[in-house]
């Protein structure tokens, strides 16, 4: 029985993650502020954080202790967060994924595919729907999504991402519409654009038991891994 225990453990990721753990799983515990995450990193085969980003270094520095590998699933990193997770990734194995929807992944591949296949005549847009209450925008995967498509090009997500929408839009570049309202799991769609014709890649998150399965999924893989840092892609051989 692999033991994983749940960082962020009250929240609703945190949630559908305890609930979604099988038959080849045992919950260790759960931890959010103020609580002791060195006393769960221990207790655990391997952790899961979906706490939030001002958490992060103390979540790292307690699996760092205990050499227990980390799925960190926490959104709205920046490049100090990432800089953590890299120097991390030299004691214990970390995972750090923006979604850890299985379908996401796949999406992912196929964006970076088609946009390396079309030129910078096909404009490239990425939709995002989320629940009122979500804080970030775009969100993670939205980035994420956006970053697979700039890769497609051999650029970097910064040189061609476009967030404000006033004026005529730059070729080449990626674009971004961030929605808001009711109770919307996610729903992302990339589309590339050009004269003519248009192609819709997308996805529909109907509840957070994706997540939370691929959550689980992706953490059985990581618990008996090397000290490296991996990504959701590795979980899913792509």
């Amino acid at each position: 029985m692999t033991r994983i225990g749940i960082l962020g453990s009250k929240g609703r990721m945190g949630q559908a993650i305890a609930g979604a753990l099988g038959d080849t799983t045992v919950l260790a515990g759960g931890v959010d502020d103020g609580d002791d995450a060195a006393a769960l990193a221990e207790a655990s085969d391997v952790l899961v954080d979906f706490s939030t980003p001002a958490a992060l270094s103390a979540h790292l520095t307690a699996a760092r202790l205990h050499r227990t590998p980390i799925l960190i699933g926490t959104t709205a990193l920046d490049a100090s967060h990432h800089a953590m997770i890299d120097d991390a990734a030299r004691d214990i194995a970390v995972l750090q994924a923006a979604n850890t929807s299985l379908g996401i992944n796949l999406l992912k591949a196929l964006v970076e595919q088609a946009s390396a296949r079309l030129g910078p005549d096909w404009d490239i847009e990425v939709l995002e729907m989320h629940h009122r209450g979500k804080a970030d925008a775009p969100s993670g995967t939205a980035l994420l999504l956006a970053a697979a498509a700039a890769k497609g090009r051999g650029k970097s997500l910064p040189e061609l991402s476009r967030f404000d929408r006033d004026g005529l839009r730059d070729e080449g570049s990626i674009g971004f519409a961030s929605l808001r309202g009711g109770s919307v799991a996610g729903d992302h769609m990339v589309i590339l654009a050009t004269e003519g014709e248009r192609i819709e890649l997308g996805h529909r998150a109907e509840n957070r038991l994706i997540f939370a399965r691929g959550a689980v999924k992706a953490a059985l893989w990581l618990a008996d891994k090397p000290a490296r840092r991996y990504a959701m892609a590795d979980v899913l051989g792509l």
